[in-house]
């Protein structure tokens, strides 16, 4: 009776043993998100936006980007992906990245690419604003005047 216990708990450790690796293997793993796909930082974070609202902001973020991205040269490319690959080395140091606005004043662009950026830019504004609600939008823009003023106090 003695030997019949031992080999059912026996058994039932080496399953155990041999099946947590497969276990293990199958737990998702959820890629971190990057900047240009979470409405959640600075002032949206307090929103309260809704999913629909979340998804349709990181819809327009996307197409933003792939209508800029679609007015760099080659070279430009290679240079803002550089730059790109820079911040994230500082970030896994533990530094504070330089700001993204510094990448694209090295990036040598033209008159034209820079009247173009502006139009995406504003109409990727006016989309965003048009999926928030009228309090979003009185919050937003509280926000916004309150960093203004934030930014004007440390350099007068």
């Amino acid at each position: 009776m003695k030997l019949k216990a031992l080999s059912l708990i026996a058994g039932a450790i080496a399953l155990t043993l041999t099946t947590t690796p497969f276990v293990a293997q199958a737990q998702p793993t959820v890629p971190a998100p990057t900047r240009t796909e979470t409405p959640e930082k600075g002032p949206w974070r307090n929103l309260e936006l809704t999913d629909a609202q979340k998804a349709q902001i990181q819809q327009i973020r996307r197409n933003t980007r792939t209508q800029i991205e679609a007015l760099l040269t080659p070279e430009q490319k290679e240079k803002l992906k550089a730059a790109f690959e820079a911040r994230q080395t500082q970030r896994q140091a533990g530094q504070r990245p330089s700001r993204r606005g510094k990448d694209f004043a090295n990036l040598n662009l033209t008159e034209e690419q820079k009247t173009q950026m502006r139009r995406i830019r504003e109409s990727a504004k006016q989309q965003m604003q048009a999926v928030l609600t009228p309090e979003q939008q009185e919050q937003l823009k509280q926000f916004q005047e309150n960093r203004r003023e934030r930014r004007q106090q440390r350099n007068p």
